[in-house]
């Protein structure tokens, strides 16, 4: 049986504005949220950013390798497992600073809400740069052809080469 391989495919331009929208609007409102709570200490706020900033690592990384397993990249299970403890800690450790703090219910659902929107934006940002890196990488290879502004195509020139011949016109831009 013939092993079949993944074409990869280069999301769309609506997927990747969604997703660094969702990434922005996650971490300025939980940032902004930290600003302007007037009821917490500068520790609590500290606390809640560091929570934050390991969150957004952490995630990253678990979808990193994640992506490796499923292309054959080399990932150790120590770091593996490393990568979903620190997503699964750094979720349980806002929880549980949103269980003991004197907040009102809606704060705790803003700042729990923000956290999760700002951690599904950076696992959909990282998979689509990565995503856009693969394809670009795939196209070099299968299509050496650059694009010209007016969506043309040429060839390379490869080394040795001459100039086009004259019974050809030049497409694109003039020279």
């Amino acid at each position: 049986m013939a092993e079949s391989k993944l074409v990869p495919q280069k999301p769309t331009g609506a997927f990747v504005g969604a997703s660094w929208v969702a990434l922005l609007i996650g971490v300025s409102s939980y940032l902004i949220g930290l600003w302007n709570a007037t009821s917490m200490e500068l520790n609590e706020k500290g606390y809640y950013f560091t929570i934050l900033l390991f969150g957004l690592f952490a995630v990253i990384s678990l979808q990193k390798t994640i992506r490796d397993r499923t292309e054959d990249i080399p990932v150790t299970n120590i770091y593996y497992g490393v990568a979903w403890f620190s997503v699964i800690a750094s979720l349980s450790l806002l929880v549980i600073g949103l269980w003991n703090a004197d907040m009102l219910l809606s704060e705790k659902g803003f700042y729990g809400l923000a956290m999760l929107m700002s951690l599904f934006g950076a696992i959909t940002v990282q998979k689509n740069v990565r995503d856009m890196a693969v394809f670009a990488e795939v196209e070099k290879t299968e299509n050496p052809k650059r694009k010209l502004l007016s969506g043309q195509d040429i060839p390379v020139p490869t080394p040795g080469s001459t100039n086009r011949s004259s019974s050809n016109p030049p497409l694109g831009r003039p020279e």
